[in-house]
């Protein structure tokens, strides 16, 4: 409501309220002492101050000072006052009532600014959560305009950041600003703009430059009624925030952005350094029995070329597993692992993976320990296939020569299989027994990327299962893990 209106309806009541009063009391006045009639309007006055403020308050004063004089002071209905005290009692009536509508107003006046600074210590603070808050970008820019905009009462709020030589909006409340709006906001490169509130033009176009520890944020488009001086000095302390919230975020995204290249960086360094030390014996390996074999002037027999030749196959197959290793890190880190499902019995599994681990003189020393009547599991085989084939190549770094790797398989009280792949090499402690999942974790000094763990833990979770690795009895390591029983036999044509 307007000040203006607000007299208006003020005056209105507080006459109404004088007029009626003066109706009420008016046939019991020879009853009532003029002091009590004084004191019963002063109702009226107050009533004025409270609705339409001071004005109003001396309106009725005045009104109250001539029903006063007429109604209720002898001679009854002239202007005329008789005795000397009944001058004193309008001098003091005017006085006193003249006082209260001042004393009114200016409560009325505090409870007003204390309403307003309750509202604005309410926006700051709101302002303020978002500053302490760790919401998304897109999340807090929103925030920020549609406080501003409810706060204020705008029509239209627009906040723009630098994107490259020019400034675009990246949040918005309200009504959407014109082009020739924005036109108007949006300075040209190069040419500077007012730190403060400024007014663009007409149509009630404001804008407000952002900038914190001296350096340009952004910039506030503003569309609505006129800001008052108050509202001024109140938009600049929303507009500090403003910038600060903003900077803290961009700062937010760099410290993320910089650690997310760190991290890639440190990954790189460990995964070259890994990868070189896998590669380096394989193909060292390699190059001396090719030219051992090149060699016109060696004389080798046939048994000794056959070893060299099974030697560059054996080579070979780990350096296929390396490959095939990387490109199942590289799905599992993107998201593009997905299960083909099918029941599978667990002894064609550990064949299917004895087969492919292709290491020569090992496979005689892999037996299997497994129930005849172990029931299907319901998994992807070709991931489960790759488990086994980590587990067992992990084994066989470790399992001193002619010494035995077991397969086993047994079926828990939960219903689930447990599969688990033991050796007789020097074991895991106990305080490094969950970093050997981790990539790039070797396990004791054989070698080894150490990502192979790492992908079988990553495939055994993908199905909803769990892998560990425990002592053997004596010595060893026992590395475990469960599968889920099919539901329904896969049925034979």
């Amino acid at each position: 409501m307007s000040s203006t209106r607000r007299s208006v309806v003020g005056a209105f009541a507080a006459l109404a309220a004088v007029a009626v009063l003066a109706a009420v009391m008016a046939p019991f006045r020879s009853h009532v002492s003029i002091a009590t009639s004084a004191l019963v309007l002063v109702v009226p006055v107050v009533l004025g101050v409270v609705v339409g403020g001071f004005v109003s308050g001396v309106l009725a004063v005045i009104a109250g000072f001539l029903v006063y004089d007429i109604v209720f002071i002898p001679p009854y209905g002239t202007l005329r006052v008789g005795a000397p005290q009944n001058w004193v009692a309008l001098g003091v009536y005017v006085v006193v009532m003249v006082l209260v509508a001042r004393v009114v107003a200016r409560l009325d006046v505090a409870r007003a600014q204390a309403h307003q600074r309750e509202t604005e210590i309410r926006r700051l603070f709101e302002l303020t959560d978002l500053l302490i808050g760790d919401k998304p970008v897109p999340e807090l820019l929103n925030s920020i305009v549609s406080t501003v905009h409810d706060a204020f009462e705008l029509d239209s709020v627009a906040l723009l950041l630098p994107a490259g030589p020019r400034l675009e909006i990246v949040a918005a409340a309200g009504e959407p600003l014109s082009a020739e709006e924005l036109g108007r906001i949006t300075p040209a490169p190069g040419k500077p703009t007012s730190l403060g509130t400024s007014p663009v033009g007409t149509g009630g176009i404001h804008s407000v430059a952002l900038s914190a520890t001296g350096r340009p944020i952004g910039l506030l488009g503003l569309k609505g009624r006129p800001l008052s001086r108050h509202d001024h000095d109140l938009l600049l302390t929303f507009a500090n925030h403003i910038a600060l919230t903003v900077e803290r975020a961009q700062l937010r995204q760099q410290a993320l952005r910089t650690e997310l290249l760190d991290e890639i960086d440190r990954l790189q360094k460990t995964l070259m350094g890994a990868v070189s030390h896998d590669l380096r014996t394989p193909l060292a390996t390699i190059k001396i029995s090719a030219t051992t074999l090149r060699n016109p002037g060696a004389e080798l027999g046939a048994e000794e070329r056959l070893e060299l030749l099974e030697l560059i196959d054996d080579q070979v197959d780990r350096l296929n597993r390396l490959v095939t290793n990387l490109l199942d890190m590289s799905r599992v880190q993107s998201g593009a692992l997905e299960l083909r499902r099918r029941p599978i019995a667990v002894v064609d599994l550990v064949t299917e993976a004895v087969r492919g681990l292709g290491l020569t003189g090992r496979t005689e020393g892999i037996t299997l320990d497994m129930a005849d009547d172990l029931p299907l599991v319901d998994v992807d085989h070709l991931l489960i296939g790759q488990v086994l084939t980590n587990l067992l190549d992990n084994a066989s770094r470790y399992a001193p020569d002619n010494s035995p790797i077991v397969v086993s398989g047994v079926v828990r009280g939960d219903g689930r299989v447990e599969v688990a792949v033991a050796d007789d090499g020097p074991g895991v402690p106990a305080a490094e027994r969950s970093l050997v999942f981790q990539r790039f974790t070797g396990r004791g000094s054989a070698g080894g990327t150490g990502i192979g763990l790492w992908i079988a833990k990553a495939f055994v979770e993908a199905h909803g299962e769990e892998i560990w690795v425990q002592d053997t009895q004596g010595h060893g390591a026992r590395f475990c893990f469960t599968l889920p029983v099919a539901l329904q036999p896969a049925t034979v044509a």
